[in-house]
């Protein structure tokens, strides 16, 4: 007969199955899952852990760690001993988690794709792309000349980073009013207590899928404020994709009624559509950045200078373990899934 623990580490088998067949029915997660079950646990997560100023998350993460650790080292002769013992312990562990990340977030990698419930097409043109990135450079440059003192002058947020944050959802409100399944209330939006290591692996903020708390790299510039935490707030609303949680961002910022949130937003789209460019023609990408007021240049190198400055071997490390966690669910080009924003860009301005 076997015990609990045992049933539970061999329960991870019929999971993983579960999984594997319905992310061949796509509509049925979309309806039962991501717009019903989702709907309720999100938002009651939202009002049980969003009031707290700091992220509960990454301090339970904390103590969690610390119990790992503390468990390792009381129980360090029962691995020698009894290796199949520590197996089952593990598995159990990896099993609960596996099953309560899917409940609580991870049935959201396999939801209708954003662009089949928009109506949009997944493919474009380079001449298309072309025009959407001039258009898009048009609506930059202009907001860039509003916030800057010339087109050359970099343009700087004069608000707090706290207070950045308190006005995003003002951008998903007014977005919502076409889009109502994007309405974001109550909010759980919050900086990480783990901003410096998180920074050092590369990553700009990140979704709790336990607490459905939005975490965001407090130390990130200003410029890129916005779009980050737009970004973390798509993933809140069940937006698994990158690049649809991306393109939710983009639509929110430049809905949002202050110019530092459009500006941050246009350019957030611009930056994307320039590196798919230069990949795909780099004679034209060279020729349209000669357009590009040098104000808004130097927003760009702000945020890449900012990257440099902290880039180390072990991103490396972190980088490929995500783009691998990316492919295990449901996105199958990892971390290149974050640029495929730019079919919903395009496609999207061109509907307009």
């Amino acid at each position: 007969m076997l015990t609990k623990k045992q049933l539970i580490a061999l329960a991870i088998i019929p999971q993983i199955l579960l999984v594997k067949l319905l992310s061949h029915f796509p509509n049925l997660v979309e309806i039962i899952y991501s717009n019903g079950i989702f709907k309720f646990s999100s938002k009651l997560l939202h009002y049980v852990f969003g009031w707290i100023p700091l992220s509960f998350g990454d301090v339970v993460y904390t103590i969690l760690g610390i119990y790992a650790l503390r468990w390792l080292y009381i129980n360090r002769a029962k691995i020698t001993m009894n290796p199949l013992g520590w197996l089952t312990d593990i598995l159990a562990v990896i099993s609960t988690v596996y099953a309560v990340f899917h409940v609580l977030w991870a049935f959201n990698y396999y939801r209708l794709p954003l662009h089949e419930s928009l109506n949009l097409n997944t493919d474009y043109s380079t001449e298309e792309l072309i025009q959407v990135t001039h258009r898009l450079i048009k609506q930059t440059n202009a907001l860039q000349l509003q916030l800057a003192e010339n087109d050359s002058s970099i343009v700087t947020f004069k608000m707090s980073k706290a207070q950045l944050l308190a006005l995003v959802p003002k951008g998903f409100e007014n977005l919502s009013k076409d889009y109502p399944h994007l309405k974001y209330h109550p909010k759980s939006l919050k900086t990480s207590l783990y901003s410096v290591p998180l920074t050092y692996m590369g990553f700009s903020g990140y979704l709790n899928p336990f607490t459905n708390e939005a975490q965001v790299d407090y130390l990130l510039p200003k410029f890129r404020f916005p779009s980050t935490a737009s970004h973390e707030v798509a993933h809140q609303l069940g937006y698994a994709a990158e690049n649809e949680a991306n393109f939710i961002a983009y639509l929110a910022t430049t809905s949002h009624t202050d110019l530092y949130f459009q500006y941050s937003g246009q350019a957030f789209a611009l930056g994307h559509c320039l590196n798919d460019l230069f990949k795909r023609s780099p004679s034209d990408y060279e020729n349209i950045t000669k357009n590009i007021n040098t104000g808004v240049l130097k927003n760009f190198r702000e945020v890449r200078e900012f990257w440099e400055s902290y880039k180390n071997s072990s991103e490396v490390i972190f980088k490929s373990s995500y783009n691998q966690f990316l492919k295990a669910n449901n996105q199958v080009k990892g971390i290149e899934s974050y640029s495929y924003v730019v079919a919903l860009i395009v496609n999207y301005n061109l509907s307009k």
